[in-house]
């Protein structure tokens, strides 16, 4: 079980490692798909979510609040899906603890890049995974084309470059 303190000391935020079948998993990306329907009625055609990867789940004081898959695209490359933080835990840092301990895990398995799709209409993600230093780039495989959807990602390697040329069009 990874662990991180929120910002400015605020409760502490566990993130623990559980199973695709996980009731705190399942009950968590529902939630995530809910709030996407909501943002984007109609406009969502999400890929299904593999039950391979690495679920993270973020809890605070006993109670799972949060929510990120890291799947393996290739080797050297794996992609971050349903990042999701319930909204009364929002702004204390619990996402940005999920994605520390999914690039964490990537890093320790070889990963030279992450990859990720948010919208257009999750301001907040974008300026999250901004923070983290993560690039845009083309709109790749099921996004390709979609005026809704913004495509990031993030080399784990120092001093590499992460572009859309860098990650080829069939990525």
């Amino acid at each position: 079980m990874d662990m991180d303190m929120g910002r400015d000391g605020e409760t502490r935020t566990d993130i623990e490692t559980r199973p695709a079948d996980d009731s705190d998993v399942q009950r968590l990306v529902a939630a995530a798909v809910a709030e996407l329907n909501v943002r984007y009625p109609g406009d969502v055609e999400l890929e299904p979510l593999p039950t391979t990867g690495d679920h993270f789940v973020a809890v605070v004081d006993g109670v799972a609040v949060g929510v990120v898959v890291l799947i393996g695209v290739r080797p050297g490359l794996d992609e971050v899906k349903r990042l999701y933080v319930e909204p009364g835990q929002r702004g204390r840092g619990v996402a940005r603890s999920l994605m520390n301990a999914l690039e964490h895990r990537a890093n320790t398995r070889g990963t030279d890049v992450v990859r990720l799709e948010t919208g257009t209409r999750q301001p907040e993600a974008m300026a999250l995974y901004e923070s983290l230093g993560y690039s845009l780039i083309e709109n790749y495989g099921h996004y390709a084309g979609s005026p809704l959807s913004r495509c990031y990602a993030k080399s784990l390697r120092s001093g590499d470059e992460t572009s859309s040329s860098a990650l080829g069009a069939g990525y």
